[in-house]
């Protein structure tokens, strides 16, 4: 694994605090809601964690849950957030405002039968017509953050993203299984602290990410 230099932007991607579509149980998707007063709390303990790193940059999901979530670890930084529709969560088409239970409930036997798919045909799957598939969410994810490496070569950027990116792109890495990595698994605060050269990325650091067996 390469050593932070010159030709490595490091990234760390952090997902937006609790909302309270989140702490009702409700499926978002591109729909938003505010940050609640724990999840206020916890993008503050974010950004303690993250208040020594000198960011050159600051992106953002343009939903305002993730917005809020930039602002709040920016803390005192004079930095602008750049905000951009490919960094949104995935889209869930008509299940977005309905119960993330039900969602869960109706799509069971499906997951299922996902677990035993290839990788290929895993990212191509799609549960539903109006449903990002893996695939499409990972191919946009991954050109706006190779897009952000070239950019800001050997520098260090803050990118706010969502839940469901953030388990799809550790997946699409190598990071986890694709069962290890189900709603819930990423921690609202939740980072992971990434390099990459525009084409490759290289996990360093993950905290707040949920793993079967990992203690």
């Amino acid at each position: 694994m390469p050593q932070e230099d010159k030709n490595f932007c490091t990234i760390y991607l952090v997902r937006h605090g609790e909302t309270e579509m989140n702490k009702n149980g409700v499926l978002q998707g591109h729909l938003d809601s505010p940050l609640t007063e724990l999840g206020v709390e916890q993008v503050n303990a974010t950004a303690q964690e993250l208040k020594d790193v000198s960011f050159d940059a600051i992106f953002s999901s343009d939903l305002e849950r993730a917005v809020r979530t930039a602002e709040i670890v920016r803390l005192e930084r004079q930095i602008a957030i750049q905000t951009s529709k490919m960094l949104r969560e995935r889209s869930y088409g008509s299940y977005e405002g309905k119960s993330s239970e039900q969602y869960r409930k109706n799509f069971r036997e499906t997951f299922e039968k996902i677990k035993t798919l290839s990788n290929k045909d895993r990212m191509d799957f799609k549960l539903a017509s109006d449903i990002e598939s893996d695939g499409e969410v990972v191919g946009r994810f991954v050109t706006r953050l190779r897009e952000i490496g070239v950019a800001y070569a050997g520098k260090t950027v803050l990118v706010v993203s969502h839940g469901a990116c953030m388990r799809t792109f550790l997946t699409h890495l190598g990071y986890a299984k694709y069962e290890e990595l189900l709603i819930g698994a990423i921690s609202n605060g939740a980072f992971v602290k990434v390099l990459c050269d525009g084409v490759d990325f290289f996990i360093k650091e993950v905290k707040g990410v949920k793993r079967p067996n990992s203690g």
